[in-house]
């Protein structure tokens, strides 16, 4: 629909035009915020933006967050605009990962906050150059003032506006999202904005589009509504900026299109992949000293704490025990007293008990879980894929260790990451053999595993994990989120058992099927679906993550290199 409303001849920017004078359109697009103005924007942004994370959880605020950052990312220099992102990305990740300082104190939560700041600093830079560069491949041919406006809303102009731009910018945040991801050292990807998600309404668009697909429909239509408006506020301005009531056209055309694309975000079903059998889980939670620098009374604490939590459920014929991360401080396989305990534990419950511990094989120490099977110990062995940097090993040691010695000796193992597949079989379970994928807490970020999870067989996720060293800070809920994301995505049940919580059984559809309050000792024992079959986002949400990224950034150079030149107005 063509939305062209006319504006009165403004004798004086005919005037000054003629003169080479710049001169500001009174129908344009309103002036950018003024630096400061936008830097506190950027400061009210992040608290804003966490709040749409557990434990508050309010979704909402998610969207308000992106619409202020990108508000202010327009019309700014390139200097502006990273400041206005580094803010933007202190304030929110110094309140997001504040449990950081729980584990290695104010230094790294600095330095990893900082880190992230810097990418988001940086990706805002190229924000600001495509919402200046975009419009520019079809400007408004109307002169300002001379009594007509183009149509914003559709032809050229409305490609550009409406089409392209919020497109490109969606893809320039997701791009930036992608590679702190996965860089340096492994990357971060804790704190994009899909993971806000996993309880919303939009909470079915995971199995279709996976976290970077959610990531890049968020901030579209946050980008795609800012335009509208915009454009409606330009068209509906009479000759003195004044907005007229005969001139609603453009209001409900705004409204309509807004409502049209949220309505197909959220009219998207569910995908439902095949349930294929069920199994007995009991998910023990043994609330034990686990953390890094807990004091112990003895080696050994944790695993007898995990063995009595899983006493009470010894007679109720369960198919499988999963223990969390570092539930055996023995290694049982050095360990001849603890590989004797676990297993007459397992032999009692007629059951494999999946457990974590740490291994040294072949001169490298691992973060592993093993399946312990009734009377022949340890048959399958899965090792973290990726060891926390900074946390769980140091890259490039003697480099960072001048910097900071009394801090980097602090953590005295170097982790190894591993290179075996994260499926485990468990066997025969009422007449059929069935796999499960283990996946070791800060491995339920990394987007490949996760898919590797499915595509190696695994039909019901167990995530493992130790929050011991974050106490009771939102830590925990955050990485329940994220696990209840990729139940959606992966269609899979996904059992999250933790040292001292959030231990959990979230369904393939998101659902909670269990949960046990933290810093208890119990155990969870549910009948959990077995899935078979791969989602859209399993079999494409890499090459989604980098179409999206890819036509991003493609997007901003091309408009950089075909934008019309001007000469400086003298």
């Amino acid at each position: 629909m063509a939305v062209t409303m006319p504006v009165d001849r403004d004798p004086r920017a005919t005037t000054q035009a003629r003169r080479g004078r710049p001169v500001r359109d009174r129908a344009a697009a309103p002036a950018p915020i003024p630096l400061w103005g936008a830097v506190l924007v950027a400061l009210l942004a992040g608290p804003v933006m966490d709040g749409a994370f557990p434990d508050l959880g309010v979704w909402p605020l998610a969207f308000v967050g992106i619409a202020l950052v990108l508000i202010v990312l327009r019309g700014r220099r390139a200097g502006g605009s990273f400041l206005v992102g580094l803010v933007f990305g202190l304030s929110f990740y110094l309140v997001h990962i504040q449990w950081a300082t729980l584990f290695l104190g104010i230094v790294p939560w600095l330095a990893l906050s900082t880190l992230e700041a810097l990418f988001v600093g940086v990706g805002s830079i190229l924000i600001t150059l495509a919402y200046r560069w975009i419009p520019q491949l079809w400007p408004d041919r109307a002169a300002p003032g001379d009594g007509r406006r183009s149509r914003l809303l559709v032809g050229s102009v409305g490609i550009a506006r409406l089409g392209l731009l919020p497109l490109a910018v969606a893809g320039l945040w997701t791009a930036r999202e992608a590679i702190s991801a996965v860089w340096p050292y492994g990357g971060f990807s804790w704190g994009r904005v899909a993971m806000s998600q996993s309880e919303s309404p939009f909470a079915g668009l995971f199995a279709w589009l996976g976290i970077s697909g959610v990531s890049f429909a968020m901030v579209w239509l946050v980008a795609f509504a800012i335009e509208l408006i915009l454009a409606a506020v330009i068209a509906s301005r009479g000759a003195h900026g004044l907005v007229g009531a005969r001139r609603a056209g453009p209001a409900l055309a705004v409204l309509l299109a807004l409502g049209v694309a949220t309505a197909g975000l959220l009219a998207v079903p569910h995908w439902q992949t095949a349930t294929d059998g069920t199994l007995k889980v009991a998910a023990i939670q043994g609330n034990t000293k686990s953390g890094y620098f807990d004091q112990r009374s003895y080696q050994g604490e944790i695993l007898d704490g995990h063995i009595t939590a899983t006493l009470p459920v010894l007679g109720d014929d369960v198919d499988v025990i999963v223990w969390p991360e570092g539930a055996a401080d023995l290694d049982p396989l050095e360990d001849a007293g603890a590989a004797q305990a676990i297993d007459l534990v397992s032999q009692a419950a007629g059951a494999p008990i999946i457990l974590g511990t740490i291994t040294q094989r072949e001169n490298a120490i691992y973060n592993s879980s093993l399946l312990w099977q009734p009377a022949l110990g340890a048959t399958d062995i899965y090792d973290k894929r990726h060891p926390v940097p900074f946390g769980e090993y140091v890259p490039d040691r003697a480099f960072w260790e001048p910097f900071a010695p009394d801090l980097i000796g602090l953590i005295g193992r170097e982790y190894t990451p591993g290179t075996n597949d994260p499926v485990f079989d468990l066997g025969s379970v009422d007449g059929r053999d069935v796999q499960v994928a283990v996946n070791i807490c800060f491995d339920i970020v990394d987007d490949a595993l996760m898919r590797q999870s499915v595509t190696d067989g695994g039909e019901a996720i167990f995530a493992q994990s130790n929050s011991a060293d974050f106490g009771r800070t939102d830590e925990s809920v955050q990485q329940l989120a994220i696990a209840r994301i990729r139940a959606l995505e992966t269609g899979r049940t996904v059992v999250n058992a933790s040292t001292v919580g959030t231990t959990a059984i979230v369904a393939a559809d998101g659902s909670t099927v269990d949960r046990m309050p933290t810093f208890t000792t119990g155990a969870l024992v549910d009948e959990i679906d077995l899935h078979t079959g791969e989602t859209p986002a399993v079999v494409v949400g890499a090459q989604l993550e980098q179409l999206v990224s890819f036509f991003g950034l493609a997007a901003l150079l091309l408009a950089g290199l075909l934008r019309p030149r001007r000469r400086p107005v003298a």
